[in-house]
């Protein structure tokens, strides 16, 4: 499959959006993932799905057959729109709206949550490069106990050690300090 860029992750929403208006429902998205860091911070160009939470109504199953009509509609995988990032959240924050349309209201996480899920995977240059971005615009405005302490919620149990290390690597690289 070719990467999503931000033109066919919009035009994907407008028709999730077109599908759910003709069934009487408005679609709530949640993006947290690789979707969020092309539409809300411009981090990258592109991403392999998209990775959101449903919030029903309507139901998982339901989103689902809407994605299945669009991935035969533009020759997609199936699970070009998916959920699979959920084992990395500890709840869910609901950050600024991306994307609103007739039918459909897709916002991401906040940017503490985004950056504790990169933290808790960690696992290639990717999350490096999306916890990096996420971290330049936390720290705007927050030192770096501060930040942690605000990121520090949404880790995974068990990989809070994991994250706790690749926040340390992540700001010494930034900053050059420990």
């Amino acid at each position: 499959m070719a990467l999503l860029n931000r033109q066919d992750i919009i035009a994907a929403f407008t028709r999730l959006g077109q599908l759910a208006s003709a069934d009487g429902s408005t679609l709530r998205l949640v993006l947290v993932g690789g979707a969020a860091m092309v539409l809300g911070y411009d981090a990258r160009q592109s991403t392999q799905d998209i990775g959101a939470l449903y919030l029903p109504p309507p139901e998982a199953i339901v989103v689902r057959a809407w994605a299945k009509i669009i991935a035969q509609e533009n020759g997609w995988p199936e699970d070009w729109l998916n959920d699979g990032a959920k084992a990395y959240l500890m709840g869910v924050s609901e950050g600024p709206v991306l994307f609103e349309a007739r039918g459909i209201v897709v916002r991401q996480t906040t940017a503490e949550q985004l950056l504790g899920m990169k933290l808790c995977a960690w696992r290639d240059d990717v999350d490096i490069a999306d916890a990096s971005c996420l971290l330049s615009a936390l720290i705007k405005s927050h030192t770096r106990a501060q930040v942690w302490q605000r990121v520090e919620p949404y880790l995974v149990p068990g990989r809070e050690l994991k994250a706790q290390l690749a926040y340390d690597d992540l700001w010494e690289s930034l900053h050059g300090v420990p």
